[in-house]
């Protein structure tokens, strides 16, 4: 361009800037200069839209439809805009008007159905979806604009069509006509979302992105995509679209969800205030106000927030949809649940409110009503990935079998049930009597306790979908979903995590779920390390780092810190610091004031309110725990250096350097662990030795992956110091709840030295964390054998049998023995008959046969035996770090 229509295309810029602030305040819609109209198109007016700029839109489009009413999009402007800002009415009026000049449009239908649900009309909307498809059926060859195929689409799917057909020849041909279509990208995402199959939805969103980078609608489909992953990318799309859009009510809604889980009231109150200031009556809006005043224990504050979400819409079930699981969100699946029927009342074919509904069901252990809601679910929409989960669950729970007792159903894998399944239900029997009994709550009957061998259907069972990793179990108030101990990558003790578990029913029971998250876990871990000293997590060099640091969370932040953690480690943190805050809150103030404070809040209690109540005023209470937490940290191995060296101090080529250093710093912790590590990886064993020994001195109770009796371990054995090896061994099982191969390395010793009460004392320990390997048991019985202890001996050798040992002629002929010592010829005598069905000539088999035979002669068999159990063959993984020594018949 020549430097003259440069100029005249910066000025018409300039005035057009003008003109558009003019137009915010006077609704002027024209300005001229020299003659020029500066009239903004259709176009440039969406950009608007979709930057939240709802008046000057609703302006700009009225008088666009003055100067030229035949223009479509123009209504459409105007009615998506009225709708935007609550003005229904109006845009149903601007929708009546248009239709009698513009009834094939098939954008304008399908923006009808809008403003028809906008103003309470449902039996309107569902006409307007028979009408696109007629108007399609006429003229098919007529509706093949990309914008139109989605309309159709979106409409087929409503009607009942194929997700597949609809996505492969509706929206994959629109996508291929118009790669920057918006319409196809946010079709192809909802349709994702609405099925539960997020990757999918982050996938087209992100595509989506790429095209339109500027689209708020598309960054918060990315950020609901990655709500239930990975967060820190859901809020860096949740941010985008509100930089673009700063009145983006749907981007707005999903911040008062995230504050309202992190029980930050107050700022999700605020941003209502925001929304409502946007659209007075916006339906979801206002059903997350009736969520807060439902919390609050306001019930006529509740009332009213509802009644205003259903103001335009008197049966919308979306709106107790939404307060339901935002409820159930929550914990309180009880109301939730309530929530879904009312829900459902108003309409039965609205098929979110039943999903949800067969969950909290679910969740509240009423199993054969959930079930078949998943059932009814599935079989009018097979593409719902999450049903579609729950569905293939069912049928692989219908194959677990239940241990049930008065207080207890334990439904567990088949292969695994009779394995531990009886040490399970005497765990939680335990559990039971001490924690209801400490804080004075009677449970209701029986607790539901599902234990998964596979961690995909853990996972489906407790969130719905396969993908999500990191826990151990989940407790729900009156149902407890775990992972079986074979499914941990790493070492866990499974009944650290059913105590912990369980301590959540009584804590969730006694409340009625009303608790705050950091109370439920600190309370929970705090009764872990009382029932067990090596129980539980324990701080370490980096929780010290992080508690002397800034990472302390105030105690009124502390749910959120569960909620957006920075890290996963930080999510750790987040669980020593509730528990350190419960220990501190019984040490000041006792154990009945942890009792009223969950009596409280079952009553309605606000939890900051409680807290002051029983303890302190909150600044108070922060202020003297952030002491106490850093006392603590202070305590952990006082008489170690902690300080961190540089990290150029470390580099091969500053050797000088660090031993300078390292004279000002004398037992630093981080140099010991260096020269350790250095010493043991170039094999001098007797310098290892010493470097680790004067760790473990002065920090004896360092447990977990990082403890320096692992490695002292590794380096008395290679020095053949069997005695020290022993002792440190001792040391170490004493503290670390997690540690199977300290445990086998010293029954092994301990075997050795005819140390039985060792050896029966660490197969515990060892079947503790895992107890579907053979060798503990192995250990166990043989401990069992040569004390006496017949009844254990016997328990033993049947699980082993059940284990598919290697040898099982050995183990049928130990069993027999055993048997025949307590009198149990006929049990005694199959046993031996299966030891020479798999080894015909073992000797003592055939003479403890022969033994049996003779004492058949003279003693009648009983009238009527006992059935034997019959034994389920499991394969257990190999031990492979542990060389047992044979047991001798």
């Amino acid at each position: 361009m020549n430097g003259r229509e440069k100029i005249s295309f910066l000025d018409r810029r300039r005035w057009q800037t003008i003109g558009r602030r003019l137009r915010h305040s006077t609704a002027i819609g024209l300005l001229a200069l020299g003659g020029v109209g500066l009239r903004a198109d259709p176009a440039g007016t969406q950009k608007e839209f979709l930057a939240g700029n709802y008046p000057f839109v609703i302006s700009e489009a009225t008088l666009g439809l003055r100067d030229s009413p035949g223009v479509t999009e123009w209504t459409i402007l105007l009615i998506q805009a009225l709708l935007a800002v609550g003005r229904n009415a109006e845009a149903d009026a601007a929708m009546t008007e248009t239709l009698t000049r513009d009834n094939q449009s098939l954008k304008l239908r399908w923006l009808a159905r809008d403003v028809a649900y906008a103003n309470g009309r449902p039996e309107e909307a569902k006409q307007r979806l028979g009408e696109i498809r007629m108007f399609v059926n006429m003229r098919r060859w007529g509706y093949r604009s990309p914008a139109e195929m989605v309309i159709f689409g979106r409409t087929a799917l409503l009607l009942g069509a194929d997700p597949k057909d609809v996505l492969e020849q509706l929206y994959g041909a629109a996508q291929k006509m118009d790669p920057k279509s918006r319409d196809v990208y946010l079709a192809r995402g909802d349709l994702a979302l609405e099925k539960h199959d997020f990757p999918l939805a982050a996938k087209v969103f992100e595509e989506g992105l790429k095209q339109l980078p500027d689209d708020p609608d598309l960054h918060h489909g990315r950020a609901l995509a990655y709500a239930n992953g990975d967060r820190e990318q859901a809020q860096t799309s949740l941010n985008a679209a509100l930089k673009i859009n700063p009145r983006h009510v749907p981007t707005l809604l999903q911040f008062v969800n995230h504050h309202i889980d992190g029980e930050n009231y107050i700022a999700a109150d605020k941003l209502l205030d925001e929304i409502i200031a946007i659209h007075p009556t916006q339906p979801d809006a206002w059903a997350l106000r009736a969520v807060l005043a439902h919390l609050r224990k306001d019930a006529e504050g509740e009332a009213a927030a509802r009644a205003t979400a259903l103001s335009s819409w008197a049966n919308n079930p979306r709106v107790d949809f939404l307060i339901g699981q935002k409820l159930s969100a929550k914990y309180r699946f009880a109301e939730g649940a309530a929530a879904q029927r009312r829900a459902r009342d108003f309409d039965p074919e609205y098929l979110p409110a039943s999903a949800q509904l067969a969950n909290d069901l679910l969740r509240l252990g009423e199993d054969e009503e959930g079930w078949s809601l998943v059932k009814a679910v599935h079989e009018r929409d097979e593409y719902d990935v999450e049903i579609f989960n729950l569905v293939t669950l069912h049928d692989t729970m219908g194959k677990y079998v239940a241990l049930k007792s008065d207080d207890f159903v334990v439904r567990m894998a088949s292969s695994e049930v009779t394995v531990y399944g009886p040490q399970v239900l005497a765990l939680l029997r335990r559990a039971k009597k001490h924690l209801t009994e400490k804080y004075g709550v009677e449970l209701a009957k029986p607790t539901y306790i599902e234990i998964f061998a596979d961690p995909k259907d853990f996972a489906v069972r407790t969130f719905g979908l396969p993908d999500v990793a990191g826990f151990l179990g989940v407790c729900f108030g009156r149902v407890v979903t775990a992972n079986s101990p074979a499914s941990s990558e790493s070492p866990t003790n499974w009944e650290s995590v059913l105590w912990h578990e369980f301590c959540h029913v009584v804590t969730l029971q006694m409340t009625k779920n009303k608790m705050p998250r950091w109370l439920s876990e600190g309370i929970s871990v705090y009764e872990e390390w009382q029932a067990n000293p090596s129980w539980g997590m324990r701080l370490d060099p980096k929780y010290r780092e992080m508690m002397m640091g800034d990472d302390l969370v105030p105690v009124g932040k502390l749910s959120a810190a569960f909620l957006s953690p920075k890290t996963s480690r930080h999510l750790q943190f987040a669980y020593l610091e509730s528990a350190y805050l419960v220990q501190f809150i019984i040490e000041r103030y006792g154990l009945d004031k942890i009792r009223g404070i969950l009596r409280d809040l079952r009553d309605g209690g606000e939890i900051n309110t409680v807290l002051a109540k029983h303890t302190a005023p909150l600044a108070t209470l922060e202020e003297d725990f952030a002491t106490f937490a850093r006392a603590k940290a202070a305590e952990l191995a006082p008489k170690l250096d902690w300080t961190k060296p540089e990290p150029e101090l470390l580099q091969p080529n500053a050797k000088e350097a660090l031993a300078a250093w390292e004279k000002d710093h004398p037992d630093n912790y981080w140099l010991l662990k260096l020269h350790a590590q250095r010493f043991a990886d170039q094999k001098e064993w007797p310098e290892a030795r010493r470097v680790l020994e004067r760790l473990i001195e002065l920090y004896p109770g360092q447990k977990g992956a990082d403890t320096p009796y692992r490695p002292l371990v590794a380096a008395l054995a290679a020095l053949g110091d069997t005695a020290a090896e022993t002792e440190v061994l001792r040391r170490w099982v004493e503290l670390d709840d997690e540690a199977p191969d300290a445990y086998a390395r010293l029954m092994e010793l301990a075997a050795a030295e005819k140390d039985w009460a060792t050896v029966a004392t660490n197969a515990k320990k060892y079947l503790a964390v895992n107890p579907l390997v053979a060798p503990p048991y192995r250990y166990q019985a043989q401990a069992a054998g040569e004390t006496g202890d017949v009844a254990t001996a016997v328990v033993a050798w049947k699980t082993l049998l059940q284990l598919d040992v290697p040898d099982p002629a050995e183990a049928h002929f130990q069993l027999a023995r055993l048997l025949q010592q307590r009198g149990e010829d006929r049990e005694g005598k199959r046993h031996v008959l299966l030891a020479l069905e798999e080894a015909p000539r073992y000797r003592e088999a055939l003479r403890l046969l022969v033994d049996f035979n003779r004492a058949a002669r003279d003693v009648p068999p009983p009238a009527a035996p006992a059935q034997p159990a019959i034994p389920i063959p499991v394969p257990g993984p190999p031990v492979e770090s542990l060389s047992l020594p044979p047991v001798q018949p």
